[in-house]
């Protein structure tokens, strides 16, 4: 359903999904935003596309230079002022990740994980054009879908978030082979390692590939 993370998904029931999470739903998140910490150093300026209230952002800010955050969502750009502070290395914009007003070549690092390359509803192409177009040289692009091998654990949670009214009752009959869809017209998609490489092919580049956790799927992009 277009606009469900901007309209029914955002701000304070976004918050509740990520705390009703299981233990190792838990250990998946982690585990993914330590990836990125090992990428992010005290020089680094990054970028996350669709920050939502600021749950990796606040992890990213002691360990960078600059952290900026766009979302489409208002409401969890205004919740990020709560949930990590305020700090004049903090930078947050409401804009499309498709269609960013950044310059070329403006930060070191961009990221876009949990599987948000699904949640953002935007052609995929454009979307990656756009975040290798606002790295610079010799940075690193960053995405990641779900691993197969969590399927049972993702669905778990996504089950809980029905139960507790944040998405619409899960559609069994719909959901599998990396879909999750609900009868009020959610539906969260995955990518594997194939769809990873033939958008980057496109754009000229081979990403490196890499499982974290046995929950994770990282392309990794180093911008030419």
């Amino acid at each position: 359903m277009p606009g469900y993370y901007t309209k029914k998904l955002s701000a304070e029931r976004l918050r509740t999904c990520y705390e009703l999470a299981p233990p190792r739903t838990q250990a998946y998140l982690e585990a993914e935003i330590d990836f990125v910490l090992q990428k992010t150093s005290s020089s680094t300026a990054v970028l996350e596309l669709g920050c939502g209230y600021g749950r990796v952002l606040r992890q990213l800010l002691p360990r960078a230079r600059t952290v900026v955050g766009i979302d489409t969502s208002l409401r969890s750009l205004r919740m990020v002022a709560e949930f990590v502070g305020h700090s004049e290395s903090l930078h947050l914009v409401a804009m499309d990740a498709a269609h960013m007003g950044f310059r070329d070549r403006a930060f070191d690092l961009t990221v876009c994980i949990q599987n948000g390359v699904s949640a953002f509803e935007v052609n995929r192409l454009e979307l990656f054009t756009e975040a290798v177009r606002v790295t610079r040289s010799g940075g690193i692009v960053l995405f990641s879908s779900y691993s197969e091998r969590f399927w049972a654990e993702r669905l778990k949670w996504f089950e809980i978030q029905a139960e507790h009214g944040l998405i619409g009752e899960i559609d069994c009959s719909s959901t599998g082979n990396g879909v999750i869809a609900c009868k009020d017209g959610f539906r969260a998609t995955t990518m594997d390692a194939k769809a990873f490489r033939s958008l980057a092919a496109v754009l000229g580049l081979v990403p490196k590939m890499i499982e974290v956790d046995g929950s994770s799927l990282f392309c990794e992009i180093a911008v030419p």
